[in-house]
This record gives C-alpha cells, structure tokens and sequence, in this order.
C-alpha cells in the first residue's frame, strides 16, 4: 500500500519534467504538424507539386476566408463598449457588478483588447485555437541620478528614503573658516544612486500556439493533468523577477530549428531567431528555455492534490521555484470545438483541401489558355530556321525552304467548360465556413433582383456559421479571461481605485467584489445588426419619456439616470462614444441633489408666500383633473373611432351584398335573352330551310330545272365575320 510523505524539490522536478515532456511529446507530433501545413496553407502555399515551365498559381482559400470572417468576427466584440458583463446575485450586488463591468471592460481597452482579440480570433482560425495568459505583473522601473557637492545632512536625507540604492559614493574633506574665524571641517559628498518605483497592474497577452502545451488526456483546462507555458526569456529578466543570476545563466535552450515548435514558429515569422551570439556581449541578454507548469500535486502528504505553479528552467526542466495557486491562467478561443476534445477544429482544417482542389483547376485553366494562345510549333528540322522559330516576338517571320514545314499543334480550349466546376467548389467552400457572397453583401443576383428586406434576409441567413463561429469564442476564451480578471482584481488591489462610470469619475474597490459573479458576454445570433438596436432603443426612449413625464421623478420606474444611459447607447450605435459632448453626466447620486435642490426651493417658496401652498395644491389638482379629463377624452375618441370604424365597415358591406345582388341580376337577365335569342335563330333556320324546299320544288315544277340544294346548305352554314361576309 503507498504510503503518503511530502514531496522535496527533487521529487516535484521529476514529476513535473516527465509530465511537459509527455505534453511537449504530443502536441509536437499529434498537433503541431496540422499547425504548419494550415500556416502554409494561409501564406499561399499547397503540397501540390508543378512542372517546369507550367502554371504555379495557388487559390488561396485559406487566406481569404479567414481575412473575410475576421471582420465581422472583431464587428461583433467591438461595436460594444462592454463586451462582457457581470450578472449579480442579489439585488443589492446590482451596483458593484455594474461598476465591475466598466472596469474590467475598461482595463481590457487598456491592455489593447483590440489586438490581442484580433491575435487570438486569427490563431482559433488558422491554428485550432488562441490562448490568452493573464496575470498581476509587479515589476520594477530603476532610474539612476547623480549628486554633487552634498552635504552631510543632504547625503542622510537622500540614501534614508526607501526604494534607494546607493550605487557609488565618495566624500571629500575641506578646510574653511566660520564667520569667527575659526578654521573648521566641511565634507562635500558625490553620489549616484538608482532609485526603483514598483508598479502594478494586470497584463494579458497572446501566448504563441508553439508556446502552449496540455497532456494528451486533456478535455479542458480544469481536467488537464499538466498546463504548460515553455518560452524564451532573458537572463536579465529572471534575476529582476528574484532568481539569483549564477543559477539562470547556467541555464540553456532550444534554437536552430532542432524541435517542430521551432519550425512552427519559423513558418509563422518566415525566419529563425538564433540570438545565440548576443551571450558573449552581455551574459544578461542570453536567451534561455523557461517553462510554466500548473499541476495538481499532493505536496504536503495530506492525499488531496491542490494546484501548484511550477517555474522550470532549461531543457531539463530545472525546478526554479513552486508555490500554491489559485487558477490556471490561461483562456483558449476556439472557432468549433470538438467535444470530449482538448483541440478543435480550425477553418483552415476545413478548408485546405478545397485549396488544393481549386489549385489544381486553376492552374489547368491557365495552361490551357496559355497552350490556345501561344501553342507549341511541328517544325521540320531542316527545311526552317530554328532561331526564326524561337523567336515568339509579334509579326517576327520565319524564314523556311517548304511551304507548310511550320505547323501548330492546335490546342482545344477547353477551360471555359471547367469555369462552372470552379464555382461549384467556391459554393462548397462557402457552405463549408458560412462566408459567401451573399454574407459579404457581393451577390449581384441578391443585390439587384431582390427587395431590400430580402437582400438583408439573404445577407443574415449566410452569417449563421460566422455568428455561431462568434458564440464559441465567447464562451470558450472571453467569458473566462474577464472572470480570470475579475479575480485578479480582487485578490491584489489593494487600495481604492477611480473610474470614469457614465461620464463621471466614481471610486470603486475591487477588494470587496463578489468573484462568484456569472458573465454574461453580449454576443448571440443578430448581434451588430445597428438598426435593429437603434430601433429598440428609440421605443425604450419614448416608453421611458411617456412614463417620467405622465408620473413624475419618484415613479419608481425610470430615473433620469436611465434616460441619459439610453441617449448615450443610442449616440454610441452612431459610432459617438463621447456622449459628455451632448449631455451632462448623470448618476443616482447627482440626480437625487437635483430632486432635493427642486424640494428646497418649492419650500423656499411656500415660505415666502403664505398662500402658496394652497396654490401649488390647487395647481397640482387641477393638473389631476385635466390628466383625468385628458384620459377620458382620448377613451371617447377611442370608443367613438370604434363606432364609426364599425359603422363604415357594415356600410361596406351592405353595398357589396347589394352590387353582388345586382350583378347576379343583370347576368340572369343576360342569360335569358341570349337563349331566347338562340331559341328565334333556331326557328327562322328551320323557317328557311322549309321555304328552301318548296322555292326549289316550284323551280323544278315550273322551269323543269333542278336546284342544288346542298351547295346552298353549304354557303348558309358557312361562318361569316361582322359584316356578314362568308370567310
């Protein structure tokens, strides 16, 4: 049975060293590869190879689709001044999350959110995922001053004060008489001291993806049996965090290309970083490995592991210094994460094959154009002048001694029949990664066929896979860096700070914030879409007006302080951030001064006058009188509209009932007529054809002549058109 004991620094260093190992082992050869082909692949290249003398074009797929996704991906973080926001608990933590978000959005702006937004997004979408480290930097600034003819109570005065180092130092002794005469002693000191200032504050960086490593086992940050940050720094910047130097310089690194996370980095900056040569100058300025673990380990023997940050140094891993931790620091982006799966999916991934695909088609496009302007020549050898040939200069001759010894080969052209498949895989590689034409606002059938409102469903409908693209984002990497934040905040400010909240500048402590606080990120499907904002903020204003204006300051509902944050949303859609330009700042506690300054002088006033008071109540009734007459009038108008609507439509109605019924009639009527009229045509036929009979039976009887009687039929049932003419 294992018995539990306390590890020593022998027994951490072996634990931590095999574990980055195993973790350096998989990420190089199970992730780093994809890595590179999707960094190749993103700078314009493919693994397909090309003849000489041929097409060596690539469709950079890859590229173009991430540059066209990360435009609306940055749109949609950075159109709101609070990206993220703390949800509170309790009714009373409303105010302290409101000044947590401002605050923590605010330091965000100030650590360049923008860049480290738009590094991370660009790593989720070449190279599977971003990393973001945050931590509390204490560092150090040292500036040397030099002094002069000091005296003795100058010199005490000056190396007393903390935070002073004396670097060099020399006195003098000089012989000089008092005002009486008397010969005395005076020394004048010259000194050079350096004089350090600590600051803090937090800082939040992009961590390279070559840098970042977990074990293979991982599913997620909490469940990671290592979590490692392996770097390059200098010497000079381990001994100013406190490590002693002749431990630091001994210690050695990884250049010249020799591992994949070199390669890795030689493919994303085009070059490797050998600085090797800078050691000989100034051992201070030698690069040397550096490793962050954070593991769970039961150092002390109690048998419940806790999480340990573990600095190592070297390519051995040499255990630096250990200490307990409260949370791994690192906030990992994905654009589509795989489940039960520490990497996802990158666009790149789904992309490069498409590249190839699309490379190769247009690469044939081009040869085959070129082969159909300029084919290649059947020549007999010694009937031409070969230079004559060669020479491909416009009108040249070729001199020959056969008529027909120049043939050319004659080349199809055939690329326009492979155009269509180069756009069927552009719709495959738009199905794919959700950019299309129609997202972008680039489809002319769209654009030019289709009404506004249809062109703007079409445009959204194609930004589904990019908004969906945007919530992974969120919910992997922003909501855990601004609570990672949070906590950092709490944990090491140690006195109040001021901020500017809604114009004005407030004074907020962090110390007493609630870190359990949920964030909320405001990013979700239809996000940046500024007129449907605008548009809800205009009706949020005018309920608001309709209420403070109908009950007053003291409804309960709507403060002025609401008012002026509604304006300030609406000029900042507008792309107006400064909103103190237009209106004064406003806060609870200025507007209830305003409410109170009202009440003095209302009471100021009732002083003065003896009777104003009864004035202002009767004033005050007859505005509840006109409110009331106000209201019932508007019901009467309301009730008396409903009546005549209702009255107008019955009208309608009769009248339609009634031309329906008259219409029936007149086609009634119509109908009779014509079957009495067909009935009369029928009788005068069959009067016609008897009388037709009997005029030739006279004939006959009387001339002795017969009649043709069918020819006759025949012309009576002839048609005939409106004059009466046979046709």
């Amino acid at each position: 049975m294992a018995k539990l004991e306390p590890l020593d620094k022998t027994d951490i260093e072996n634990i931590v060293s095999d574990a980055v190992e195993n973790a350096v082992d998989f990420v190089e050869s199970e992730i780093a590869n994809d890595r590179i082909k999707s960094q190749r692949y993103f700078d314009g290249e493919c693994d397909l190879d090309y003849e000489d003398g041929r097409s060596k074009v690539v469709a950079t797929k890859v590229r173009d689709t991430v540059r066209n996704i990360k435009p609306s991906l940055l749109r949609i973080f950075m159109s709101s001044e609070k990206v993220v926001e703390f949800v509170p608990k309790e009714p009373n933590d409303v105010a302290m999350a409101e000044q947590a978000t401002s605050y923590i959005n605010w330091s965000f702006a100030e650590c360049g959110g923008y860049r480290l937004l738009n590094e991370a997004f660009h790593d989720a979408l070449v190279k599977k995922q971003g990393v973001m480290k945050v931590w509390w930097d204490e560092s150090q600034k040292g500036e040397i001053y030099t002094y002069d003819n000091l005296t003795d109570e100058e010199y005490n005065i000056i190396v007393s004060e903390p935070d002073v180092e004396v670097i060099e130092h020399s006195e003098e002794i000089y012989a000089e008489l008092d005002e009486m005469g008397v010969q005395i002693e005076r020394k004048e000191h010259e000194l050079k001291i350096i004089r350090k200032e600590t600051s803090y504050q937090i800082k939040i960086d992009c961590v390279p993806p070559e840098e970042f490593y977990v074990d293979r086992n991982a599913t997620c940050l909490e469940d990671a049996y290592v979590v490692a940050h392996r770097t390059e720094m200098r010497v000079g910047d381990l001994v100013a965090m406190g490590f002693d130097f002749d431990e630091v310089s001994e210690l050695d690194t990884q250049l010249g290309g020799s591992t994949s996370s070199d390669v890795e980095e030689y493919e994303r900056s085009g070059y490797f970083d050998d600085e090797q040569s800078e050691s000989d100058a100034d051992p201070s300025m030698r690069l040397v490995q550096v490793t962050e673990a954070y593991m769970r380990m039961d150092v002390e023997g109690t048998g419940v592991p806790m999480l340990y940050k573990v600095t190592c140094g070297g390519s051995d891993y040499k255990v630096l210094d250990y200490e307990l931790w409260d949370e791994i620091p690192f906030a990992v982006f994905e654009c589509d994460p795989e489940p039960h799966s520490f990497y996802g999916t990158s666009i790149s991934d789904l992309v490069m094959n498409d590249q190839d695909a699309a490379t190769s088609m247009l690469r044939g496009i081009l040869d085959n154009v070129a082969l159909t302007n300029n084919p290649r020549m059947e020549v007999l050898d010694d009937m031409v002048n070969m230079d004559d040939v060669l020479n491909n200069e416009v009108g040249a001759i070729v001199r020959s001694r056969q008529i027909g010894s120049v043939q050319p080969l004659a080349v199809p052209f055939v690329a326009g029949s492979t155009l269509p498949m180069l756009e069927y895989m552009d719709q495959l590689t738009e199905v794919k990664t959700g950019v299309s034409r129609a997202s972008m606002g680039l489809d002319p059938d769209v654009m030019q066929n289709t009404s506004a409102t249809a062109a703007k469903i079409a445009s959204q409908g194609a930004q589904g896979q990019i908004e969906v693209i945007a919530r992974n984002l969120a919910e992997s990497g922003m909501k855990r860096l601004f609570k990672l934040m949070l906590k950092l905040f709490v944990k090491n400010s140690d006195e109040q700070a001021l901020m500017r909240l809604n114009g004005t500048f407030v004074p907020v402590d962090p110390r007493v914030w609630d870190t359990s606080m949920d964030a909320s990120v405001n990013v979700g499907l239809g996000t940046g879409q500024e007129d449907i904002k605008l548009a809800t903020l205009n009706q949020t204003m005018q309920t608001q007006m309709m209420i403070y204006s109908q009950y007053g300051a003291g409804n309960g509902l709507v403060s002025l302080t609401q008012i002026r944050n509604t304006l300030a949303d609406m000029l900042a859609l507008g792309g107006y951030r400064n909103a103190e330009r237009y209106f004064n700042p406003m806060n609870p506690e200025m507007e209830q001064q305003i409410i109170q300054q009202m009440m003095q002088a209302q009471q100021s006033q009732q002083g003065q006058d003896p009777n104003a008071a009864n004035a202002q109540a009767i004033i005050q009734a007859e505005q509840i009188k006109a409110q009331q007459r106000s209201a019932s009038d508007m019901a009467k108008i309301q009730a008396q509209q409903q009546t005549d609507a209702a009255r107008i439509q019955a009208q309608q109605q009769a009248k339609m009932a009634e031309l329906q019924y008259r219409r029936q009639g007149e086609l009634e009527k119509l109908q009779m007529q014509f079957e009495q009229s067909r009935m009369d045509d029928d009788f005068d036929r069959d009067k016609m054809a008897q009388d037709l009979v009997l005029e030739a039976s006279k004939i006959l009887a009387q001339y002795g002549t017969a009649v043709d009687l069918e020819r006759i039929r025949a012309e009576q049932a002839a048609p005939r058109d409106q004059m009466g003419n046979i046709q």
